[in-house]
């Protein structure tokens, strides 16, 4: 342990992203890790690292990657996605010392991963270079305390899906502002009382999230060594406000995202448009029927004074676990799939995935990619584009966004039946996410 640098120590106290007991674990993890490739590497044969991964196209990736590579070799499992059972097999897997070496975490998560010191500081593989090939905000959401923790995938800038058709015939368009978008649901409910704009989602916390973060209101920060909780501050306060009017005066559903029942209201024409990210184009490609090709459109999302602007709903990354002795190969191989064009190409082609890469040098090799017939035709990636670059910079994710998000789902679930508020549920998030904090250990100012 003597041999952790001083100054990583600082940064991190600095960063208030790690308490003695969380750092201590940390370091350890730090002192585990690493290593020099060698256990399965030598005798011409590659050095073999194991991945686990949900994202669509991953597959794809991994066999694009052992193919053009003789030096290492991925084993590729693929999990449920995080919250539907990925991130416990994950920390499961930490805690029982046989986690893979590398595996994929989405932003929200990784301080969480961080801070029960389940990965590595890949700092000393991830030189300025790479760093400055992604967009300034992923990287921001990948450092903590000055240190490199992972490898951003991809950003996942805000966007409006919507059907033009229903829109047509209720005389709008596609709304620029939030006050246009309450006007447009009022228009829409009217020509077809059985039809609603969007819906609210009570079992993805996320999307509420991105509409604070793009609404210039951080949930988190730090000060010293202290981390700052404010899930109830007055830009908190004005989302969720607007979406609980939107609620009581039924302009939206309610139902729980990618269910039978939301898909159902989809095909029907029953829900007009859905408030997603870019990553949903690809979702709704392959969960629509065909006979919707080309009636389907992608809007930037309203913002508040019609200014653009953006939060990021979702995303993922490349993190190295605490034990993998492979850091380095694992480190190539996040590198190529996040960097080269044959990585997002081997992604992209895959046919369902739309993700906006966090390198935007690759853009224009996933618009390519990426079929657009099921929009018309539009350039839909110059939609993400311009919502990418409108991310707010000023959002950190706090360490323990597992609890937090289980809070809201908890409360956000009662939304349908018409008990308690999205206001309650924000008031009870910050209450159980202090004292999660607390018990970690973790010094924390409630705001």
């Amino acid at each position: 342990m003597s041999a952790a640098p001083a100054r990583s120590r600082r940064a991190l106290r600095a960063a208030a992203a790690l308490t003695a007991a969380a750092l201590s674990a940390t370091l350890l993890a730090a002192c585990g890790g690493g290593g020099d490739d060698g256990p399965s590497a030598g005798a011409g044969k590659p050095v073999d690292i194991t991945f686990w991964g949900w994202a669509k196209g991953t597959k794809q990736v991994v066999d694009a990657f052992n193919a053009s590579h003789k030096d290492v070799h991925v084993s590729y499992e693929e999990i449920p996605s995080g919250s539907a059972g990925g991130y416990a097999k994950l920390s499961n897997a930490v805690k029982a010392g046989n986690a893979p070496d590398v595996f994929n975490v989405e932003y929200p998560q990784l301080p969480d991963f961080v801070s029960q010191g389940a990965v590595q500081d890949i700092s000393q593989y991830v030189d300025s270079g790479l760093k400055n090939k992604y967009l300034p905000q992923a990287v921001q959401l990948t450092t903590l305390g000055g240190a490199t923790y992972a490898l951003p995938l991809d950003a996942a800038p805000q966007a409006f899906y919507y059907r033009k058709d229903l829109f047509a015939k209720a005389g709008v368009k596609a709304p620029t502002t939030w006050d246009e978008f309450r006007s447009a649901a009022e228009k829409l409910k009217k020509a077809e009382p059985g039809s609603r704009i969007a819906t609210f989602f009570p079992d993805d916390p996320t999307t509420f999230e991105a509409m604070a973060w793009q609404a210039g209101a951080p949930w988190f920060g730090t000060a010293g060594d202290t981390w700052q909780v404010s899930l109830e501050g007055a830009g908190t306060q004005k989302v969720a406000a607007y979406w609980q009017k939107m609620i009581d005066d039924d302009l939206v559903r309610v139902e729980p995202s990618f269910s039978q029942q939301w898909t159902a209201s989809l095909q029907k024409g029953q829900t007009a448009g859905y408030l997603g990210a870019s990553w949903g184009g690809g979702v709704l490609k392959a969960t629509l029927p065909k006979d919707q090709a080309g009636k389907w459109a992608v809007a930037p999302l309203p913002s508040w004074n019609g200014t653009p602007a953006s939060g990021m709903l979702g995303g993922s990354t490349f993190a190295v676990s605490k034990d993998s002795k492979k850091a380095k190969a694992a480190v190539e191989f996040a590198t190529w799939a996040t960097t080269t064009a044959q990585g997002i190409q081997a992604r992209i082609s895959s046919g369902d995935s739309s993700a906006y890469p966090a390198d935007p040098e690759l853009v224009p090799v996933a618009a390519k990619a990426f079929s657009t017939e099921f929009y018309g035709g539009q350039d839909i990636y110059a939609v993400y584009r311009s919502g990418a670059r409108s991310i707010g910079q000023k959002w950190t994710w706090g360490p323990a966004m597992g609890v937090t998000n289980n809070s809201l789902k908890d409360s956000f679930g009662k939304l349908a039946s018409g008990s308690g508020s999205i206001a309650q549920a924000l008031a009870t998030a910050q209450k159980d996410t202090v004292g999660e904090m607390k018990t970690r250990g973790l010094k924390v100012s409630a705001r």
